[in-house]
């Protein structure tokens, strides 16, 4: 096998016109680099075959990601991991798409649940010196989303999520899980929070799009529909200062959520 062959491989993959013929090209990539011993970085590894190696893993990781393929986007960025770690001079970060990737992964740990992982990621990022990563427009995003999340300020994370601050249309794949976990994050705050809330107010801020769909999800969370209100299970037992503070918080996030579900109601 040449390193011919290896460039043209790379080639045909970007313009790839399905997933399926991409997955075919990249199972044929991935044997032409094992025969050239490139599958992970070598000592005696000619750089443009470290090159084309890495565009094809950043190639392979973008398309599961638009595939929706999250196990082989994972494969893809442990594969991209050394090759990553290679100093400027042995391979140079110019045409790479490491921030993309990266903010990615970012966004799949958060969707995830898994922020240690998230932070155990930022701090690899911090010791690799790219501590300016918040300025970067692929990995501020996640790093911005993850601390609004941890602050419970949902309405900012909406925001993002619907405005053009979205980087890519890979990381708009994420929207709709990442809205899922938010929604369940604003239930358990409501249920925190007020004993009650009107059907209306519900869709406003679950961001649902009918006062049936509410039902629907208030019927799976065990909540009771009576003259129009959304009745939350007794918090009772969450009683004293610690509830209190809970509680504040949670009416807080809420409230900012309702405001900027009403304007953005207003808008449309």
């Amino acid at each position: 096998m040449s390193e011919r062959e290896l460039h043209d491989l790379v080639r045909k993959l970007k313009s790839a016109p399905s997933y399926t013929e991409a997955s075919s090209l990249l199972s044929k990539t991935k044997l032409t680099l094992l025969k050239l011993k490139a599958l992970t970085p070598q000592s005696d590894t000619p750089q443009s075959v470290l090159l084309l190696a890495r565009e094809a893993f950043e190639n392979g990781a973008l398309l599961s990601i638009r595939a929706k393929d999250t196990a082989a986007f994972t494969r893809y960025v442990h594969q991209l991991t050394p090759f990553y770690e290679l100093p400027a001079d042995v391979l140079p970060g110019k045409d790479s798409q490491r921030t993309k990737v990266t903010g990615l992964y970012l966004l799949l740990l958060l969707t995830q649940g898994d922020y240690a992982g998230f932070h155990t990621e930022l701090e690899g990022l911090e010791i690799r010196g790219e501590g300016e990563a918040e300025r970067d427009r692929y990995l501020g995003y996640p790093i911005k989303l993850e601390r609004w999340l941890m602050e419970g300020s949902y309405d900012l994370v909406w925001k993002a999520m619907a405005s053009r601050e979205v980087p890519s249309e890979e990381y708009g794949v994420f929207s709709e899980i990442l809205t899922i976990t938010i929604r369940n994050e604003i239930a358990s705050c409501s249920e925190t929070a007020y004993p009650s809330l009107p059907i209306s107010s519900t869709k406003n801020l679950l961001f649902l799009d009918s006062e049936g769909a509410v039902v629907q999800f208030a019927q799976s969370r065990g909540w009771l529909i009576r003259d129009g209100r959304i009745y939350f299970p007794n918090q009772s037992l969450k009683a004293g200062a610690e509830a209190g503070n809970e509680k504040e918080l949670s009416q807080l996030a809420i409230e900012n959520t309702l405001g900027y579900a009403r304007e953005l109601e207003t808008i449309v």
